[in-house]
């Protein structure tokens, strides 16, 4: 019986991975946001104001400004975003971060109001100069999301992340969709 040399099947499993790795497609960009608006936690409605929900997702408890953000949702409900200076825009804690430690992004698809389908990452560190990355899946609840074929009226919100509840809270910032592309 012959024996087989692993030195030199070793290499070739090696580059045989490495070759179906690159073979296999990357996930197209569908979504891009350049840009960001902090959250006014009041708007004017019919010359009151009143609570600033999107998608049935109530604001932060105060101003937010956030200095810039840059995001990409790809084909396979994988992001990248970027953002910084997500910082308080009134109060004593102006300028900083207060007590939030982490963030959290939801991608709504759908009817511009409740009903419309949301998709959310996990947390991240929310840095004390208002810097954070976000990599990685959103979710529909507990699994890596199944996006639709087109998302209709995208709004991607970055929100308060709660490490004691585990859940997210009220929105930050929006991000600006970028139309150019």
């Amino acid at each position: 019986m012959r024996s087989i040399n692993l030195r030199f099947l070793v290499p070739f499993a090696l580059a045989l991975a490495a070759a179906a790795a690159a073979a296999a497609p990357n996930p197209a960009a569908v979504l891009k946001f350049d840009g960001g608006i902090g959250v006014d936690p009041l708007t004017a409605a019919g010359g009151v104001d009143v609570s600033n929900v999107v998608r049935g997702i109530g604001p932060g408890g105060r101003a937010w400004v956030i200095r810039k953000l840059d995001a990409t949702v790809y084909s396979d409900a994988s992001v990248v975003i970027r953002g910084k200076g997500l910082l308080f825009s009134s109060g004593e804690a102006i300028a900083t971060r207060g007590p939030v430690t982490h963030v959290a992004a939801t991608l709504a698809c759908g009817a511009a109001d409740a009903t419309a389908t949301k998709f959310t990452t996990g947390p991240v560190e929310l840095g004390a100069a208002g810097h954070f990355t976000i990599r990685g899946p959103l979710l529909d609840g507990v699994n890596t999301a199944v996006l639709p074929a087109t998302c209709e009226n995208p709004q991607l919100l970055i929100r308060g992340f709660s490490p004691a509840t585990g859940l997210p809270g009220g929105w930050f910032a929006a991000g600006i969709r970028d139309l150019d592309d």
